[in-house]
């Protein structure tokens, strides 16, 4: 490698010590790669991002405040040409899609080797899209279907808690007509035909989320 080369900035978002640790000890034995930054959650990646402004944010899905997709949405609102790498534990194809659609350029595993780390890392940089071929394979029939939108997540999560449309029209600030439709569009997107099929569908798709402890109990 040239001695001009110039190094790949790395933001590191995760919200385990330990993992951040391992991926940066690793990173850092690359001639051409440098964590310039870490951080826990993503409210404190936001943050770094705009004092380091690094050439890529690894970033997990799972964070303790905004989630993965949240975090890299603002991302890329405080820097439109922002590189996000979702480097995550097993996610649901939703949720690799939303990521994608919210702006992310590439998505890996953290059961990956290291090379597919480091691979997967040079193509973003270069501003390439970078997801393992089994997953884009079922990212395109994912995608084939109608997409839901961002506030339907939204509507869809409340729904799943037994809310009424009264109750998330005041949650969301908007009209109650306004979600009725968005109802509507969702059974319709999910060819169910009704809220607890819908709720059904949006846990099977990984848009929510299943409190596992709780189902314990």
């Amino acid at each position: 490698m040239s001695d001009t080369a110039r190094n790949i900035r790395i933001l590191l978002i995760d919200d385990h010590f330990v993992v951040r640790s391992g991926i940066v000890a690793s990173l850092e034995l690359e001639d051409d790669i440098e964590v310039v930054g870490e951080a826990e959650s993503g409210e404190a990646g936001l943050t770094v991002y705009a004092e380091e402004k690094p050439d890529i944010v690894l970033l997990d899905l799972q964070l303790p405040d905004i989630d993965g997709i949240a975090t890299a949405g603002q991302l890329l609102e405080i820097d439109s040409n922002a590189k996000i790498l979702i480097f995550s534990t097993f996610a649901k194809d939703d949720q690799i899609n939303a990521a994608l659609e919210a702006g992310a350029l590439g998505y890996l595993q953290k059961s990956s080797t290291r090379e597919e780390l480091l691979e997967a890392i040079r193509t973003v940089a270069e501003g390439e899209i970078s997801i393992p071929a089994e997953i884009a394979e079922r990212l395109e029939k994912l995608r084939t279907g109608p997409a839901i939108t961002t506030r339907e997540r939204e509507i869809v999560a409340l729904v799943s808690q037994g809310k009424a449309n009264k109750e998330i029209a005041a949650a969301l600030g908007i009209a109650e007509d306004t979600v009725k439709r968005h109802v509507s569009a969702i059974l319709q997107k999910f060819g169910v035909n009704d809220r607890a099929g819908a709720t059904a569908e949006a846990i099977r798709r990984g848009i929510i989320q299943v409190d596992d402890s709780a189902s314990e109990t």
